[in-house]
């Protein structure tokens, strides 16, 4: 049986196959058509995700949408008949999102097919339904209490659900207008933040800041009962958009959130690119801090719904990694699952498997062990673009070239680290990753300036054998796809110095040999030189979708002042490749 699992015309468009309830390929179309965020119709994602499996659209037995514009239909209309001055609003969101009801005629459309060859039957999913779908279907659990949460998705912000064997229940939704995405997007974007996906750079910011604004920022969400509130005086209102234009392109722009409330209250809005003040760094500082309560609050509530120990969770706001880190502390649950492309993109994975289990019954079978599940090239077609690179090379073994490849970061050379199959979701975790010591005081600033071009105050990640994260870290709960924030301990923060944060944490992956154990050895060798278990991992790009394609790793490493390139059993060093100094 193989179901299609889509997410499209929504940022993070997005394909996903499953082959007799086995999810084996999946991938953003961004990572394809190299259009960071992209929410069109994901035609390439689809093409991959049929050559994965090794067929053809007539093929397919189910296709699942993780949109369903018919969900909370009375919802919406209440919400219209309350307010007459967004009616034409309301008319017209639901006429764009007619398309996506269309999914036999679109897939004809793309691939030039007649509509009546292709046999499928079409399911259309709740938004939220399907990220919970895309957590509690990728765990290891067979019960556990179900949470998502973000901007928006078919009229709604948040939702708390019972998952057991093939059933998520749903207990709980928090309607628009009422958002945490959007709390949270207002305030990135009243100090300057205000591209799509920027959210992630704030909450690097946070840590900078002081308490000065919480109480006011508290005023404008309130905790009610096992939901919440926002005070609306502060947000512009409601549009067809929901707060997010989709362009003709595919790009997607943000709408203005915040009212002139915001800027009564705080003063004007810092314009994007100007010096962040220390205003700027106190209310990220208390947008984090009030995140995080609310967010605790929902936690408790649903606990006292499902008393359980695990907690499988997915949306936009799940890859907030400073609040994932701190609720094992902060409410009563002990175990999380959050899959990697817990974002938007991860709506296609949510959608096939709930067809799979919920809808066609089949038992349950799959466990994400990795995040592995993009495309891999052959040895073969990796030589052959290194030769059309004109590139000087050399071939290794697998041991020797770990030896070699640790013994350059281990000098405080920047990797390249291009390897097997690419990941699902928005982190590099080993197979797309830059790759640098960790202890050195300036490498930071090194990365920054040479490849990354990052904002100062943005951290790097640290990944570590799981099985020593216990001695450097001040939890022990894996966090195998990077979503975890902990405190470092303090007789290890010198060596870690790289990627440790101002607040002394770091958003650690921990990886297993299971897992990744390529990526794993190569730890192990770092740690034989240096005696730390950990690899500074940053992901493989330079203001772009992570690299893809053997070619685009190429180009990031030529363009870059990357010292290194191991890209399969390749490696290339940029002093071998050195371009002439042209004669004055």
């Amino acid at each position: 049986m193989l179901i299609l699992g889509i997410n499209m015309f929504h940022a993070d468009a997005s394909a996903a196959i499953l082959q007799d309830g086995e999810v084996i390929f999946a991938i953003a179309e961004e990572r394809l058509n190299r259009i960071k965020h992209f929410a069109g119709f994901p035609k390439l994602a689809v093409q991959a995700c049929l050559d994965a499996a090794g067929a053809k659209l007539t093929d397919l037995d189910h296709v699942a949408v993780g949109q369903d514009s018919d969900a909370n239909l009375i919802k919406k209309l209440q919400y219209a008949v309350a307010n007459p001055a967004k009616i034409l609003n309301f008319i017209r969101l639901r006429r764009r999102k007619e398309g996506i009801r269309r999914v036999r005629i679109l897939l004809a459309e793309a691939y030039q097919l007649d509509p009546q060859s292709m046999r499928f039957q079409e399911h259309h999913l709740e938004h939220h339904i399907a990220h919970i779908a895309s957590a509690y279907y990728c765990s290891p659990w067979e019960k556990a209490a179900g949470f998502s949460y973000d901007g928006s998705g078919d009229f709604v912000s948040t939702m708390m659900a019972r998952c057991e064997n093939n059933e998520i229940a749903v207990l709980d939704r928090v309607f628009l207008p009422h958002s945490l995405g959007s709390f949270y997007t207002m305030i990135c974007e009243f100090i300057g933040y205000n591209k799509y996906g920027d959210e992630g750079k704030v909450m690097g910011l946070a840590p900078y800041g002081n308490p000065t604004y919480c109480d006011e920022i508290s005023k404008i969400v309130a905790a009610t009962g096992r939901s919440f509130e926002l005070d609306l005086d502060f947000f512009m209102p409601l549009g067809s958009n929901q707060g997010m234009q989709v362009l003709r392109d595919g790009t997607v722009r943000l709408a203005r959130h915040f009212s002139q409330k915001m800027v009564t209250a705080f003063g004007a809005p810092r314009a994007s690119q100007s010096e962040i003040t220390q205003r700027d760094m106190d209310l990220a500082f208390a947008m984090q801090h009030r995140f995080e309560e609310i967010f605790f609050h929902l936690l408790k509530s649903l606990h006292t719904q499902v008393p359980v120990d695990e907690l499988a969770m997915a949306g936009g706001c799940a890859l907030n990694s400073v609040a994932n880190g701190k609720l094992f502390a902060e409410t009563p649950f002990t175990r999380t699952w959050i899959q990697p492309a817990a974002g938007d993109e991860g709506l296609a994975i949510g959608a096939a498997l709930h067809t799979y289990h919920s809808v066609l019954q089949q038992p349950r079978r799959f466990v994400m062990q990795h995040s592995f599940l993009g495309p891999e090239f052959s040895d073969t077609y990796i030589e052959a673009a290194l030769q059309r690179a004109g590139l000087k090379y050399r071939k290794w073994d697998r041991e020797p070239m770990l030896e070699a490849v640790a013994g350059h970061i281990a000098a405080g050379d920047v990797v390249g680290w291009f390897q097997g199959r690419m990941e699902w979701g928005p982190r590099a975790l080993g197979n797309r990753s830059i790759l640098a010591h960790p202890g050195l005081p300036d490498m930071k600033a090194v990365l920054n300036a040479r490849i990354k071009h990052r904002e100062w105050f943005r951290p790097f990640a640290p990944s570590i054998l799981v099985e020593r994260q216990h001695e450097y870290f001040e939890h022990d709960h894996p966090s195998p796809f990077m979503l975890h924030v902990y405190r470092i301990r303090p007789e290890k923060r010198s060596q870690l110095c790289a990627v440790n944060h101002v607040d002394n944490t770091g958003r650690l992956q921990s990886v297993s040999r299971d897992e990744n154990p390529l990526y794993y050895d190569l730890i192990r060798a770092f740690e034989r030189k240096t005696g730390i278990p950990v690899l500074l991992n940053t992901s493989f790009n330079e203001n772009e979708p992570i690299v893809c394609r053997p070619e685009e790793a190429i180009d990031c490493f030529r363009r870059t002042r990357m010292d290194m390139l191991a890209i399969g059993p390749y490696c290339v060093l940029k002093t071998d490749n050195a371009r002439p100094t042209a004669r004055t």
